[in-house]
């Protein structure tokens, strides 16, 4: 088992006004975030990654959403934009979920771009451009925020690494590869087959 401690990232400074103008003034075609007041742009992600996202969601949607052959209570959204903590950190996961009681209206009236609300759960999944970003700043916002569980998907190595949240500290509570068939938590509810993740 690996604990990963993340370092104190609390900061109750703001933004520097010239990093939220150019958040605003990101272009369309580029994903904008702001990670413990840095900028980051990224290009939208590369087919292997689109890929394992969209199955991950086909996988996740019926059962936990719409209750479907598994037990319902979850909000899960796809690249939702986050805004956590008091600069504040805005970044956009893979996916996200929150468990329906604390999000009980995801959508409804609310023309809100953005969410404030922390997840229960996100997934990220990792390509050399962000590695570094997602095992870093992102991990050390969700700890800080109190997100309690945290997917890292390999799509090239074809891993799935699962990150629970023990007393402020990431510690990896289980990792899947190969051809397993797989329970993995917070959605223990139903298994899978883990290449279902990989197939085109």
């Amino acid at each position: 088992m690996v604990t990963r401690r993340p370092p104190d990232s609390e900061s109750t400074e703001p933004n520097d006004p010239s990093v939220e103008a150019a958040f605003q003034a990101a272009p369309e075609e580029m994903v904008a975030e702001i990670l413990e007041g840095v900028l980051h742009l990224s290009p939208h992600p590369a087919l292997p990654h689109a890929n394992v996202a969209s199955n991950l969601g086909g996988i996740l949607l019926a059962p936990f959403k719409f209750g479907r052959g598994g037990p319902g209570g979850w909000v899960i959204l796809d690249e939702p934009e986050l805004h956590l903590g008091p600069r504040p950190d805005k970044l956009v996961p893979d996916l996200a979920g929150w468990r329906r009681e604390r999000l009980p209206r995801a959508v409804g009236d609310n023309a809100s771009a953005h969410c404030d609300l922390a997840p229960d759960w996100a997934c990220e999944i990792l390509s050399d451009r962000t590695r570094s970003r997602d095992t870093g700043p992102r991990m050390r916002i969700y700890a800080r925020e109190g997100v309690r569980h945290l997917w890292l998907v390999e799509p090239l190595a074809r891993t799935l690494d699962i990150y629970r949240l023990v007393e402020g500290q990431w510690v990896l509570a289980q990792t899947f590869s190969g051809e397993e068939r797989v329970r993995v938590e917070p959605f223990g509810a139903i298994e899978f087959e883990l290449p279902l993740l990989w197939s085109e």
